[in-house]
C-alpha cells in the first residue's frame, strides 16, 4: 500500500496518502524518515530539518517559509509556516516548450450538440428567463416554474413526496413533452440592477447579455421594473456589443408599463409560448470535438486535489486544446502562487502583462480591505491539507493541464474559441462558474474534495471528486470519481474516463448531478471599488 507522495524529487514537503503515526518510519525511493508527529492523509511533512525563514518546496516550487524551526518528518501547519512565493519577471530568454499529447485515438470523434447559426455549439437548448434587476426575480420564478411544470421539464418528486405526507393523491408526473428538442426553460436571479454602483450594473447587463448570447441558450424573456439602474436599453446595447449580429427570439417587460402584473405575466407565458417551436427546431447533431469550449474550476479542495482530480482534469483540458477546442482558467486568487508557471507558458509580453495587471488589481483591492488574496484557503482547505496559498494555488493550476496560454480575459470578455485562456475571476465557486460560462465554455469540468452541490443555469457542471470516500458519501452530488488515483490507478485512464464523461455530458447522453438536484445557480462578481 502506497502511503506517501513525492510529487517532485526536489520537494522538501511529502504528502501523506494515509494517516501516520508519530514514531513510524515511511519510505520514498529508498530513503526514510521517522515522523516525529502524527501526519493526517492529505497533510504534509517536512523531508529535512528547517530553520526560520527556511522554504518549503511541493510541485518543484516553493510554497512557503517556515516560521519555526521545523524538524524532518514534522508534520506543516499554520502554526510553522506561511505563505510564500517566488518572485516572477516578464523578461525571461527562455522560451516555453509544451509536448501536446498524442490525441490520434479521438481523431474523428465527435459529440451531438446544438449548431448555431454563427457556427458556435451548444452542448444545450434553453429558453432563458431573465431579471435586469432583483425586483423581477419573483415574476422570472413564476413565470419559469408555470412554464417547467406545463411543458414536463420539472421534477415533481419533492412536490408529490409532500402530498403524499399529507395523505392527498400523488399526480402523475408529465412524460409527454411537446417541445422535445428544448431541453428546459431556465431562469436567473440577480441581487444587482439597481441600488448600487452603476458600474455594478452595467457589469451585470454584460454577463446577462453574455448568457443571452450563449449557444445553449435559444431565446429569452426578460423582465425589468422600469425605474432601475440596469435599463433594457443598456441590456440592448450589451448585447449589440457582445454579437452585433444577435437575432435569437426576445420578449421585453417592463413592469412599470402594466397596469396588472397578472396581465402581464399572462402575455409573458402566452408569447413565451408562442416562440417556443422555433427553439425547437433546433436538434442535436454530430460535431467535431474540436467544438468544445470547457471550464475548468475546483472548490471545496482538500490536500488530494492537487494529486488527482485537478491533474486529471488538465490531461482532459491538454486533449481539448490538442483538438483545436478551448479551455478556461479562471479563479485568479487560486493562481497566486503559481504566476511563475503561467508567466513561463505565456508567449507575448502583452499576455504576461495582462495577466499581472489584473492580479494586481485584484490584489489592490483586497489590500484596501486590509487583506490579500494570498488569505484564499478556507477552514476546510487548511483542515484538509491546504495549508498556505501558494500548496492551494500549484495544485489548482494543475487543472490548465501544461498548454501554452491563448488568451488573457476578463471577467465576462470572451475567451478564445481553441487554446488554454485565463479568464479573471474571484475563487467563489459560484461566481467563477458564473464567468467561466459568461466567457463562453460550454461544459464545465469542477473538482472537489469535501462537496459542493454548484450547478449552473445554462452549462452542465461535471462534479469530480478527489477521493473516494467523498465519491461515496456524496454520490448524489458526484458524477465522476477521480479517487482511484490516490490508489494508484494510472492517470490517464482515469482521465481518459473522464474525458468520455464530458463527452456524454455535452451530447445530452449524460445528465449531470447539479442538473438533476436543480442547482441552477447564478452569481455576478460585484466590482464596484474601481481603486
Amino acid at each position: 500500500m502506497i502511503k506517501i507522495l513525492r510529487i517532485e524529487e526536489s520537494d522538501n514537503l511529502i504528502v501523506a496518502l494515509k494517516d501516520l503515526k508519530k514514531g513510524e518510519v515511511v519510505e520514498w525511493k529508498g530513503e526514510c524518515f521517522t515522523l516525529v508527529t502524527d501526519v493526517h492523509a492529505k497533510h504534509k511533512f517536512a523531508t529535512e530539518d528547517l530553520a526560520v525563514g527556511g522554504v518549503v518546496s511541493m510541485y518543484g516550487t516553493a510554497v512557503g517559509k517556515a516560521t519555526k524551526p521545523i524538524k524532518k518528518g514534522e508534520v506543516i501547519t499554520t502554526e510553522n509556516i506561511k505563505h510564500y512565493a517566488a518572485p516572477v519577471t516578464l523578461n525571461t530568454d527562455t522560451q516555453y516548450s509544451w509536448h501536446a499529447p498524442d490525441v490520434s485515438s479521438f481523431k474523428g470523434r465527435t459529440f451531438k450538440g446544438y449548431v448555431r447559426e454563427d457556427g458556435r455549439v451548444g452542448t444545450a437548448n434553453y429558453w432563458l428567463i431573465l431579471p435586469l434587476v432583483f425586483c423581477e426575480n419573483r415574476n422570472v420564478n413564476k413565470l419559469t416554474n408555470a412554464l417547467n411544470e406545463a411543458l414536463g421539464y420539472s421534477s415533481l418528486s419533492l412536490k408529490n413526496y409532500a402530498r403524499q405526507l399529507v395523505n392527498k393523491e400523488k399526480d402523475a408526473l408529465n412524460d409527454v413533452k411537446p417541445f422535445p428538442n428544448i431541453d428546459g426553460v431556465r431562469a436567473i436571479s440577480v441581487t444587482s440592477g439597481c441600488g448600487g454602483a452603476a458600474s455594478d450594473c452595467q457589469s451585470l447587463s454584460d454577463v446577462l447579455a453574455a448568457y443571452a448570447d450563449h449557444p445553449n441558450v435559444a431565446g429569452i424573456t426578460v423582465f425589468s421594473l422600469g425605474c432601475e439602474k440596469t435599463q433594457i436599453e443598456m441590456f440592448k446595447e450589451s448585447l449589440k456589443k457582445r454579437n452585433s449580429n444577435f437575432n435569437k427570439p426576445a420578449l421585453f417587460y417592463r413592469q412599470q408599463d402594466w397596469a396588472s402584473e397578472e396581465e402581464m405575466m399572462q402575455d409573458a407565458l402566452k408569447s413565451t409560448l408562442e416562440l417556443l417551436p422555433k427553439a425547437n427546431a433546433y436538434s442535436r447533431s454530430d460535431v467535431p470535438l474540436s467544438k468544445l469550449k470547457i471550464g475548468v474550476k475546483c472548490g471545496g479542495s482538500d490536500g488530494f486535489s492537487g494529486i488527482s482530480a485537478n491533474p486529471a482534469m488538465g490531461i482532459v483540458s491538454d486533449y481539448v486544446v490538442s483538438l483545436g477546442g478551448g479551455s478556461a482558467l479562471a479563479e485568479f486568487p487560486e493562481l497566486c502562487g503559481a504566476e511563475g508557471n503561467i508567466i513561463s507558458r505565456c508567449d507575448t509580453v502583452e499576455k504576461k502583462q495582462k495577466f499581472i495587471d489584473l492580479m494586481a488589481k485584484y490584489e489592490k483591492v483586497a489590500n484596501f480591505f486590509d487583506t490579500s488574496i494570498s488569505d484564499n484557503p478556507s477552514w476546510g482547505n487548511i483542515k484538509d491539507g491546504l495549508i498556505t496559498d501558494a500548496i492551494k494555488s500549484t495544485g489548482a493550476a494543475k487543472k490548465g493541464g501544461n498548454a501554452p496560454v491563448a488568451a488573457v480575459v476578463d471577467y465576462c470578455e470572451p475567451m478564445a474559441d481553441a487554446g488554454l485562456s485565463l479568464v479573471c475571476t474571484p475563487g467563489n465557486d459560484v461566481d467563477a462558474v458564473t464567468g467561466q460560462v459568461a466567457s463562453g465554455c460550454n461544459v464545465v469540468i469542477f473538482s472537489t474534495g469535501l462537496g459542493t452541490p454548484t450547478g449552473n443555469p445554462i452549462v452542465p457542471v461535471i462534479k469530480i471528486a478527489t477521493n473516494s470516500e467523498i465519491a461515496e458519501h456524496l454520490s448524489d452530488m458526484i458524477d465522476f470519481d477521480c479517487g482511484p488515483i490516490i490508489d494508484g490507478k494510472p492517470m490517464h485512464e482515469v482521465s481518459m474516463g473522464l474525458f468520455e464523461r464530458v463527452i456524454d455530458t455535452a451530447s445530452g447522453d449524460y445528465k449531470v448531478k447539479a442538473d438533476r438536484l436543480e442547482q441552477y445557480d447564478f452569481l455576478f462578481w460585484k466590482r464596484s471599488l474601481d481603486l
